[in-house]
């Protein structure tokens, strides 16, 4: 079939190489001038910057992208383990480590938190317990489609241990009840941040997500994050998928109820199936008249976006590594203030992401890229100048207290990204990282489908819809819109 694929983002690639890998003839179009979506890149005077994404979990599911096309991701992709998964900085002087090793784990526990290595390992059991039952149902199929589902044994197991998913609590319910510690609790509710939701809001459900960290692992790219959508766009090439980039989609052709094309630079392209890896929000206010799902996507209460400074700092810090988190003092603070009062903490959490400390070639010698990012709401007209220059003036006298430094004199590069530049350069609308937010008991069940009754011909993948965002999360949704495209077609 032609397959015309809107969007080179991680989602739309993973599509395309599934269906090229199948003998379908594929064509990408994207806005920009380079693949990735989220996942992007920029070099300035000897620094090499990360714009995404930049934690790599369940690599087999990229792995699984290469074997389809009998290559090796070792070649194209070589990554290792992180000794460390994030260095925690605490408002009452605390720095945990999250080491991989159990026997060094166990001893950051005992001598920095009230809990035992017990009380961790329950917790990760849960969330690996949540993971397994939830994932065959939730992350790796789509929506039921029809009556028949149900009758499967995925939907048959968690039939049976509904309760054991938690919809009933928030993150934060479950985590008071699992940790004395105010420390381990303020850590593990972090994990909501992952898809731009609020720990005091979001399900227990979401919990899992620590399964995928501090179980299976936290991975890197030896060539940085962008190696893996730069290889994707590669191998795609090798498999006969053609990319035209500058070319944004302002249409999606639909004829009696089925899409039959794109309108791009004034002209009509016609397509057997089309595919979006284009934020759903954008999607139905601009490229489809009388979307069905159009008044649901836009009363959805918006995910959270980041604000972002990515710094070219001329000295080296060995007391962080290559993840970094410098906590809030009043982390319920700062999710009212992000998601209620539309504004920003004066106390916020901020994360340091440093490449080259792997990746020695990223930045001069001697010097560090540090990637600095808080997370902030939605735009709703409230980003300006003076704005921008409060928080960063914030972030700067956080990083001096924690890190007991100047920051400022080691600066000599600085790029700044916030909600607006984000929503440019992906038109994701108003900067939201994921869609609608998952601040709601059965938020899952409301995100985005893969596919729709009333448009056939039109699949989705991509941040915004089912499962979710994140790297494994999207070639989550695009093997489901392969599977889909394979059900309805082949």
């Amino acid at each position: 079939m032609k397959v015309g694929v809107i969007g080179a983002g991680i989602g739309g690639l993973a599509v395309a190489l599934r269906l090229a890998a199948k003998g379908h003839h594929v064509t990408v179009y994207e806005k920009n001038s380079k693949p990735g979506g989220k996942i992007s890149e920029f070099r300035v005077n000897g620094y090499r910057f990360d714009t995404g994404p930049s934690l790599f979990t369940l690599p087999e599911l990229t792995k699984e992208l290469f074997d389809i096309c009998g290559e090796s991701i070792d070649e194209w992709i070589p990554y290792e383990s992180l000794p460390t998964n994030c260095k925690y900085f605490f408002p009452d002087g605390t720095v945990f480590n999250f080491y991989q090793d159990k026997e060094q784990l166990t001893e950051e526990i005992n001598t920095k938190t009230k809990d035992s290595i017990e009380d961790l390992q329950k917790r990760l059991d849960k969330s690996e317990e949540v993971y397994n039952l939830s994932a065959p149902v939730f992350l790796f199929r789509p929506f039921a489609r029809k009556l028949s589902d149900f009758n499967t044994p995925p939907y048959k197991k968690i039939a049976k241990k509904l309760f054991k998913l938690d919809f009933f609590r928030t993150m934060n319910q479950a985590n008071k009840k699992d940790f004395s510690d105010e420390n381990l609790i303020q850590l593990f509710n972090r994990y909501a941040t992952y898809n731009g939701s609020d720990p005091h809001k979001a399900p227990a459900t979401l919990n899992m997500i620590a399964h995928l960290e501090n179980n299976i692992g936290a991975y890197f790219p030896l060539k940085g994050m962008y190696s893996i959508a730069d290889s994707l766009y590669r191998l795609a090439l090798l498999k006969g998928v053609e990319f035209c980039f500058d070319s944004p989609v302002s249409r999606i052709i639909t004829e009696n109820k089925k899409a039959t094309g794109i309108t791009i630079h004034n002209r009509k392209e016609l397509y057997d199936v089309v595919v979006s890896d284009v934020d759903v929000r954008y999607v139905a206010n601009n490229m489809i008249e009388n979307y069905p799902l159009k008044k649901r996507l836009n009363k959805g209460e918006p995910s959270s976006s980041a604000m972002i400074f990515y710094w070219g700092i001329n000295r080296t810090f060995d007391n962080l590594e290559l993840h970094n988190i410098l906590f809030s003092g009043d982390y319920k603070d700062e999710f009212r203030k992000i998601f209620k009062e539309k504004t920003v903490s004066k106390d916020p959490t901020v994360y340091i992401f440093i490449s080259s400390k792997l990746v020695k070639e990223d930045a001069p010698v001697g010097c560090e890229n540090w990637f600095v990012m808080i997370n902030v709401p939605s735009n709703s007209g409230q980003y300006n100048k003076e704005m921008t220059a409060r928080i960063r003036k914030r972030i700067i006298a956080k990083i001096n207290q924690e890190l007991d430094t100047d920051i400022e004199k080691y600066i000599e590069e600085e790029k700044i990204a916030c909600p607006v530049a984000i929503e440019a350069a992906t038109n994701s609308v108003d900067g939201a990282l994921y869609g609608i937010s998952s601040n709601s008991m059965f938020s899952a069940f409301l995100r985005h489908p893969n596919s729709l009754k009333k448009i056939r011909n039109l699949y989705f993948t991509g941040g915004s819809v089912h499962p979710g965002g994140g790297i494994p999360l999207c070639l989550a949704n695009a093997k489901i819109v392969d599977d889909l495209i394979a059900e309805d077609y082949e």
